[in-house]
């Protein structure tokens, strides 16, 4: 199965277990925007489209994935929720002030998607993509990411690594800028183990391999002081790249 089209087979498990986004990292991004018009382009379960309302934004999400879309649709109905991706946007010419993509922006096509991006947005409009890594400066987040493998925490899921990852700029605009912002995500050993089942590594798998890699992980946390007992706080940051379409 090709990752970018894995997790609409998990959507129920990905609405109730994929974190949320940093609040500071989205105010940082609609405050360099026009106005308040959003597209919360690949929105999946609706997790970057219900922070952004909580902020004032006036949301608009498109999503290729019927699964992933029912999902969003069923926890925010009042949202505009429309089939469609990056390559091919279904919205007027510069009917939005801000293109935001949550862990999404890497299954781009940006040849395609960067013109589509740039024709619907408004003159100085903000695109930014954002992405939610573990914090491993913490020692067991990084014993974590040793133990469950590259195929769970892997390109992207670090700091580091996602710098590495997007190079230079991953943005259609120039000059970009890099924002990291401290985020957690509540958790218990349970609940972690299910949130690591909906990456699109894991989702691939087969099914003995799955259960074995997610046997070593629950096996780790039970074992590891900060896990074991009840409910703790994974350490995240919240990881963005924004850039500003130059007016006309």
């Amino acid at each position: 199965m090709d990752h970018s089209r894995s997790f609409g087979a998990a959507a129920g498990q990905y609405a109730e277990h994929r974190p949320d986004y940093a609040a500071e990292a989205l105010r940082w991004v609609l405050d360099a925007a026009p106005g308040r018009r959003v597209l919360d382009l690949g929105a999946g379960t609706g997790k970057l489209t219900a922070g952004l309302l909580g902020l004032g934004a006036e949301v608009i999400a498109v999503e290729p994935d019927p699964a992933m879309l029912a999902e969003l649709r069923a926890g925010l109905p009042r949202v505009p929720a429309l089939t469609g991706g990056a390559e091919a946007i279904p919205l007027p010419d510069a009917s939005v002030d801000a293109v935001l993509a949550g862990n999404a922006m890497h299954w781009f096509d940006m040849s395609r998607a960067g013109p589509e991006i740039t024709r619907v947005l408004t003159p100085g409009g903000v695109l930014a993509g954002l992405w939610n890594v573990v914090d491993d400066r913490v020692g067991w987040v990084a014993e974590l990411a040793r133990v469950a493998g590259s195929a769970v925490i892997g390109p992207r899921d670090t700091e580091a690594c996602w710098r590495t990852a997007i190079g230079g700029s991953t943005s259609p605009f120039a000059p970009s800028e890099v924002g990291v912002f401290r985020h957690g995500q509540v958790r218990t050993a349970d609940s972690l183990v299910a949130t690591l089942g909906t990456r699109a590594g894991v989702l691939v798998m087969p099914d003995g391999e799955r259960a074995a890699v997610l046997g070593r992980i629950r096996e780790f946390l039970a074992g590891t002081p900060q896990t074991a007992d009840g409910e703790f706080v994974l350490p995240m940051l919240t990881c963005v790249l924004r850039g500003c379409r130059r007016p006309a």
